[in-house]
């Protein structure tokens, strides 16, 4: 079994804390609560991303009742929702899939430039759309891109590799979409993105993380062969809320 280790970020030098709890037990509420309070849509002790910019909600505390009465005023009545970390739902809420993910931090991770790399932005959002589509790295919405920096390497002008940022709780920032187009893997273009990316993190104080879904064995192999070590494992849940108006999509 792989051991979880308690970190503390801020910068590349990581140490043990005492801490019960860490920003990163809730890694989506304390960015939504601090350095992404500009793009939290909020109720109370619940809050969420803009569906464009990434379609997860979070709760300040998910064994406090109110926090879901907060969030059943936030997306209303019979709304499908993903949220994390949750392990369990209250009565009338309804579980409607979900999955395990683990959260890895950075220990050894060698942060450098990607000379070859080039800063991506709203007009490369159809061909970021296009690759994510094809290797799905994760959840990606049409203004992800403006939840930090984005990184894409390019064959003949195409997009082919691809690596950013996206949650940013206090002293820590998510690496994010890395992903490699199939006819360009073994390359090393991910890790080099990775790296450059979290050279952009290292510079303004943070300590990189990621996450990657708990099946993906070759993904978290290579992470941990590059520099990161694995920290948790936790639930992300599509839930459904009380009530019997469905808007029809995932919010």
């Amino acid at each position: 079994m792989t051991r979880q280790t308690e970190l503390r970020g801020g910068g590349a030098s990581l140490r043990p804390t005492a801490d019960p709890i860490s920003v990163l037990d809730n890694a989506v509420w304390a960015a939504l609560d601090g350095p992404h309070a500009e793009f939290a849509e909020r109720v109370g002790l619940a809050a969420r991303y803009p569906d464009d910019v990434y379609a997860v909600a979070a709760l300040a505390d998910p064994r406090d009742p109110a926090a879901w009465a907060d969030l059943l005023a936030l997306v209303g009545p019979g709304t499908t929702v993903r949220i994390k970390p949750v392990e369990r739902v209250p009565d009338g809420w309804e579980v409607v899939g979900g999955g395990v993910g683990v959260q890895l931090v950075d220990t050894a991770l060698r942060a450098e430039p990607a000379p070859e790399a080039v800063r991506l932005g709203p007009d490369d959002v159809p061909e970021i759309l296009d690759l994510v589509a094809r290797t799905r790295p994760g959840p990606f919405r049409e203004r992800t891109t403006e939840l930090g920096t984005y990184l894409g390497i390019r064959d003949r002008g195409r997009l082919v590799a691809l690596a950013g940022e996206r949650l940013r709780p206090p002293g820590w920032t998510e690496i994010s979409a890395v992903c490699t187009d199939p006819a360009h893997r073994g390359r090393g273009l991910a890790t080099r993105l990775v790296r450059a990316v979290a050279a952009g993190i290292r510079e303004r104080g943070d300590t990189p993380f990621l996450h990657a879904a708990a099946d993906n064995a070759n993904a978290i192999r290579l992470y941990e062969s590059i520099g990161l070590t694995l920290r948790r494992r936790s639930p992300v849940l599509l839930v459904r809320s009380p009530g019997t108006s469905h808007r029809g999509r995932v919010l």
